[in-house]
């Protein structure tokens, strides 16, 4: 089921929430301070891409909590609001409710990645 969810899931939005954290990734690692965060990026664009069977584990410490404050002010709203949304329209149909819990779970990730592990399930 896995297998199936996730090829949907990369057919019918996935790619583009995959595509987003992969640019932001660019876009942070111009520079050499932002190498951290792009790198945070490019981990979990393979949740976005596929995101069924895995879960993210959140803990994290100080420097965790700085780093997540650095990523709000510059991405993090806007990315979880654009996935928030488009959970909010999957779920308006039954089928569609795995595929907008998995936004759900993409759009918290995007207010908080740093401290943020992706298990498998």
């Amino acid at each position: 089921m896995r297998f199936i969810g996730n090829i949907l899931w990369f057919l019918l939005g996935g790619f583009l929430s995959g595509l987003v954290w992969l640019i932001d990734g660019l876009l942070w690692c111009i520079t050499i301070i932002g190498i951290p965060y792009g790198l945070q990026c490019f981990k979990f664009a393979s949740l976005s891409f596929w995101p069924f069977g895995k879960n993210v584990r959140y803990g994290g410490g100080a420097v965790s909590l700085l780093a997540n404050i650095i990523w709000i002010l510059f991405f993090g709203i806007e990315m979880a609001i654009v996935n928030l949304i488009f959970g909010l329209l999957w779920c308006i149909t039954i089928v569609g409710i795995p595929f907008g819990k998995q936004f759900f779970k993409i759009a918290r990730l995007s207010i908080t990645p740093f401290g943020a592990q992706i298990v498998q399930k």
